[in-house]
């Protein structure tokens, strides 16, 4: 079915009668003609509906320019279009009661145009910032695709401490969790360091390891150790006079620290992407994660360096991660809603027990390029099937 886009008009056409997205108002027909000079797609139908319409939404930055992974929205929009479907990246300011002013990307002159789109089939959250998700202009927008019965993919970000707690009751992963408490004052945290004398202070809503710390108790002393600095106190009070306002400010974790299993000394992590597929959750990719100049997290703006899953494969990792990927899968669907799409940060102790970190529910560009490519088509193929298309 071939659709065409007027810029001056701001208006769409079909080739023979039908609608377009979520939109219930048939198209104008174009001859081809009469259409030459505008800008055309290919488009599936479905009991005369062209689709699969995706919308992408984003966020703005500072400089009110468009925010987000433009790679990935790149990638995604040029295999849309190569499945007979349509995307475009919008903002919550841009979405109108029947239409949406989104952007969609032209791969052939690889430029984005302004467009007056329908409503989409599906709505995949790339909100990139945990702030807008909080606006009332964000649950107004949720609430929005839910009367339209627009399927809202991935619901948000996810609260580290919120995704212990339901970990550590959910009985198929409990035991790979480390004991985590949230800092609520200076007692329990006085008390959760006598307990383990290492620990790790992590933001409860922090990303790419940012404000992480591991803090070590030796007798009475303090050591704080950070990405790029290191501060020692002669006992817990000096340290948390220091410190009580940051940890306090906004949701600290504290985490008890293992001890890493290392290749040639250095610690490393597995980074898990998966996706639903198929009526389940699996695996789409696997990274490993080696530290470098810093032991405290392995992630690679902070020196980290990828080495391949094949160097470490064992089944007894296959089948940890296989395990962890699905019922995190499943447990996230049953607890905050259907996420398509998720990535696990996880580990391996010097004893050999694995240890799942944190999940992920907008997960970063994956380094692997291979990995990258995979998790394109597990959108591309999960956004047809939720479409309908």
């Amino acid at each position: 079915m071939k659709l065409y886009y007027d810029w001056a008009s701001r208006t769409w056409f079909g080739s023979s009668s039908c609608t377009l997205g979520s939109s219930q108002h048939p198209l104008n027909i174009i001859s081809p003609l009469a259409a030459r000079d505008l800008l055309s797609f290919s488009l599936s139908l479905r009991n005369g509906n062209a689709g699969p319409v995706i919308g992408i939404l984003t966020g703005k930055g500072k400089d009110q320019a468009i925010a987000g992974n433009g790679p990935l929205f790149k990638a995604l929009q040029n295999s849309i279009l190569q499945k007979s479907g349509l995307s475009y990246v919008f903002t919550l300011e841009n979405l109108k009661d029947n239409s949406v002013n989104g952007y969609i990307y032209i791969p052939r002159q690889d430029k984005w145009i302004e467009a007056m789109c329908p409503l989409p089939h599906l709505v995949y959250n790339r909100v990139p910032f945990r702030k807008l998700e909080k606006t009332e202009a964000f649950h107004k927008a949720s609430r929005f695709f839910n009367e339209q019965a627009i399927p809202f993919f991935n619901p948000g970000f996810l609260d580290k401490f919120d995704i212990y707690q339901l970990l550590k009751d959910h009985p198929p992963l409990k035991d790979y969790i480390p004991e985590t408490i949230l800092v609520t004052g200076p007692k329990p945290l006085k008390d959760f360091i006598q307990r383990y004398n290492n620990i790790y202070l992590k933001p409860a809503n922090g990303s790419k390891g940012k404000g992480i710390y591991q803090l070590i108790r030796l007798e009475k002393s303090i050591t704080l150790n950070g990405l790029h600095d290191s501060f020692s106190y002669a006992d817990y009070d000096h340290f948390w006079n220091q410190w009580d306002t940051k940890l306090t400010n906004k949701p600290y974790l504290a985490q008890k620290a293992i001890s890493p299993a290392k290749i040639e000394g250095k610690r490393f992590d597995f980074r898990i992407l998966a996706h639903f597929s198929g009526g389940c959750y699996s695996v789409t990719g696997i990274g490993i994660r080696q530290s470098h100049e810093q032991d405290i997290t392995t992630h690679i703006p902070n020196g980290g360096v990828m080495i391949p899953y094949e160097s470490v494969r064992t089944k007894e990792h296959d089948a940890f991660i296989h395990t962890a990927a699905s019922e995190a899968g499943k447990l996230l669907e049953k607890t905050k809603g259907f996420h398509g799409e998720y990535s696990i940060d996880a580990g391996l102790t010097d004893q050999g027990n694995y240890v799942i970190y944190e999940i992920n529910s907008k997960p970063m560009s994956f380094d692997e390029i291979w990995i990258e490519e995979k998790r394109i088509e597990e959108l591309t193929r999960l956004f047809l099937s939720l479409s309908g298309f």
